[in-house]
């Protein structure tokens, strides 16, 4: 019960969190996307403000030039207009009925330029808390020049920004709660297969890797999800099968020797005074030896398995193969013919490649009849081992099995001839190892075990 409590607390956090960062993505966007909108519409209400106070004052300028005003210019359809005309002098010539007697309000220069400049002032008295847009603009004569100033109250622009501020407070809230509504359910709808899928990964246990998750039918990132998962699912089933074949394999190929050990020391202990120790010793001896090459064999497997670095520097394959046939000849009455060994120089694991040579001779010697031959030679950027005997040979549908681990043919190649089965799966997991391939052909008689190594750098 708390398993399913944890689980559908953990399914719907997933959801709140996705849920809520959508969330305030869509407030962070619309909240921008408004204050964008207030900050142009008050600049483009101000602008089109700022053309009105400054086609007022050009016409008021031409009044000016024509001798059309008096002491009150004369009103307009903006009746909120503020006009000042001014003398050089600072003194107020004619003003507008809304200012009229007072003193000059406006300060600042007229504009020379061609487009006036407006300016945003303060403190008119017919409106001392409001915002004004006011211009100057030069009129008069050369001898008596005159600044009209005309001003119009902002009060329209701010009173509409501030309706627009209060709907868009109230509407985006709205919007981002129905946003937010949609992004939940889309949001569960999306994840629902995800869950399924998690669902069914956590009944897929390490004993039972057989199973598979279904693949949602469209062609999305999550049916790509699935089937990569399967694929894993399939890849690790199959290691975790040849792994455990492996192991009884194993334990099968231990229990042999170690089963005649006891057995006989068993029936020595039992009867004493039956017991040949001088002949027992032999039989107990080459028990022990089996028993150890097996052992270290499988101690070869694991580290290969394990993908340990390869120590590699630049070898001599040839003096590999030399040493290795000197330590072979002293084990064998065989003829062992070296002498199409030629200079072959790789770089690789020399311990490693030791070992591929002496799996080869090992298998040579255990079932050649009367003799091996060894070749190596460099071909394109390839060493060419070969080692050949005249022994039974192996059937062309047979060649790549006995590459496998525990793997003995029947008749001559049997456990009896003391092989452990590992010899040649160590010899192909280390050329691999080395970018190298294996394969075996025919020698009329026996076979030839040929390995091909790259000269260059693995």
């Amino acid at each position: 019960m708390a398993a399913d409590v944890r689980s559908w607390w953990a399914r719907r956090s997933l959801r709140l969190r996705l849920t809520a960062a959508a969330a305030l993505v869509i407030a962070a966007g619309l909240a921008g996307a408004a204050l964008l909108l207030v900050v142009w519409l008050h600049a483009s209400l101000i602008n089109g403000l700022d053309q009105t106070v400054l086609q007022r004052a050009q016409v008021v300028a031409a009044d000016v030039d024509s001798n059309q005003i008096g002491a009150e210019v004369p009103a307009t359809s903006h009746a909120e207009a503020a006009v000042q005309i001014v003398d050089g002098k600072g003194d107020v010539l004619s003003s507008s009925a809304n200012l009229r007697g007072l003193p000059r309000l406006f300060t600042f220069p007229a504009s020379r330029s061609g487009t006036p400049h407006a300016h945003t002032v303060h403190d008119i008295p017919e409106h001392r808390n409001g915002t004004w847009r006011a211009v100057g603009v030069p009129a008069g004569t050369p001898h008596n020049p005159v600044t009209v100033y005309v001003a119009v109250p902002t009060e329209s622009v701010d009173h509409g920004l501030a309706q627009l501020s209060a709907g868009l407070a109230t509407g985006v809230p709205a919007v981002v709660a129905l946003l937010t509504g949609i992004v939940w359910l889309l949001t569960g709808r999306a994840l629902r297969p995800v869950d399924a899928m998690r669902a069914q990964t956590a009944e897929i246990t390490g004993s039972d890797l057989s199973r598979r998750l279904d693949v949602p039918p469209a062609n999305d990132a999550l049916g790509r999800l699935a089937t990569t998962f399967n694929d894993l699912l399939g890849r690790l089933d199959a290691a975790t099968r040849r792994q455990r074949r492996f192991i009884a394999d194993a334990a099968h190929e231990l229990r042999s020797p170690l089963s005649t050990l006891h057995t006989r020391l068993e029936v020595a202990d039992h009867h004493p005074e039956s017991a040949h120790w001088q002949t027992l010793a032999p039989d107990l001896l080459r028990e022990t030896e089996r028993l150890n090459r097996l052992v270290d064999d499988l101690l070869r497997i694991a580290r290969l398995d394990a993908r340990p670095r390869l120590r590699t520097r630049p070898v001599d394959l040839d003096e590999i193969v030399f040493a290795e046939v000197r330590e072979a000849r002293s084990r064998t009455r065989l003829v062992i013919d070296q002498h199409a060994v030629g200079a072959a120089r790789l770089t690789g694991d020399e311990d490693a490649l030791a070992r591929v040579v002496r799996n080869l001779l090992d298998n040579a010697l255990r079932y050649a009849a009367t003799r091996i031959d060894i070749s190596l030679h460099t071909l394109h950027n390839t060493a060419h081992l070969v080692v050949a005997d005249d022994g039974p040979g192996i059937p062309e549908a047979d060649r790549e099995r006995v590459f496998g681990r525990f793997t003995r043919l029947d008749d001559a190649r049997a456990r009896g001839t003391g092989g452990s089965g590992l010899g040649l799966a160590i010899v192909r997991d280390i050329v691999t190892a080395h970018h190298g391939s294996t394969h075996i052909e025919d020698n009329h008689p026996g076979t030839r075990l040929v390995v091909q190594l790259p000269t260059g750098e693995p």
